[in-house]
């Protein structure tokens, strides 16, 4: 049994059909916040009635929602969770063993496996699928506040990053619908965020680029060996980065309609 406490942390917004699954795969921690960001559904509910703490926080995006729900974990470890993603036994065991270790690093990564369409996705560069460390010391970690999306992120800590080997599981898209709801939702984040940055992009950027993030999804990172999956996440990337663009170019331009003025008889 774990000597040292850790917390976890879930984010959420309208999660529902989701919340439940993941908080009861992490009922063995000391901790469980869910960081809410008031949701119009019953991820709250569902969340405090089993057990976990629901804290609200105002979304103004993923770098400063993330901060947030770190600084509301109690203990010297967090494990960060997202809703479509749970921990499986062996990861479990596997992280109890490695912060109750005499040495360790402050901060490890966790492989995803990804569950779509009915199958494993092995390759779309969906596995090991690494973001940022999930598994990690309270403090070693933060992420750039006004990041809306694909938030940047520091490792405060002169210790080399660790990995760990069981992956936990995620499941991206629940259906078809979700995946071209999360294209439209990133691409608007992700267009905000280049717009932030002075970036500056042409309608020919938007396809270029859209058609190079198919290409490197379907072809260089073997997509096409994953089947039917494997064509429509190539397809929804290409749609999620072409619409990134095509919005950044519609921030740049602020195109207005033209006046219509009241008409009368002649």
């Amino acid at each position: 049994m774990s000597s040292k406490k850790i917390s976890v942390y879930i984010i959420a917004y309208n999660e529902a059909e989701k919340i439940r699954s993941a908080i009861n795969s992490v009922l063995w921690a000391d901790e469980i916040i869910v960081a809410d960001s008031y949701s119009r559904d019953e991820t709250a509910t569902i969340a405090g009635n089993l057990g976990a703490r629901v804290i609200q926080i105002k979304f103004t995006g993923f770098g400063d929602l993330r901060n947030r729900a770190m600084a509301a974990c109690s203990h010297d470890w967090i494990f960060s969770l997202d809703a479509d993603e749970r921990c499986t036994p062996e990861t479990r065991d596997e992280i109890l063993t490695v912060i109750n270790r005499p040495e360790t690093a402050d901060a490890y990564y966790i492989p995803r496996r990804n569950f779509f369409m009915g199958r494993w996705i092995k390759y779309s560069g969906f596995y090991p699928d690494y973001r940022q460390p999930q598994l990690f010391k309270k403090n070693a970690l933060n992420f750039k506040n006004n990041d809306p999306v694909h938030e940047e992120y520091a490792i405060i800590s002169d210790k080399p990053t660790g990995y760990l080997k069981y992956p936990i599981w995620q499941f991206p898209y629940k259906n078809l619908q979700e995946v071209a709801h999360k294209a439209n939702k990133y691409s608007t984040l992700g267009a905000k965020k280049l717009h932030q940055q002075g970036r500056q992009a042409t309608m020919l950027t938007a396809l270029s680029r859209g058609c190079w993030s198919f290409f490197h999804m379907y072809i260089l990172k073997k997509g096409i060996l994953d089947g039917w999956p494997g064509v429509v996440i190539a397809l929804g990337n290409f749609q999620g980065t072409f619409y990134k663009y095509a919005k950044l170019v519609e921030l740049q331009a602020d195109w207005q309609a033209p006046d219509s003025p009241p008409l009368k008889k002649t």
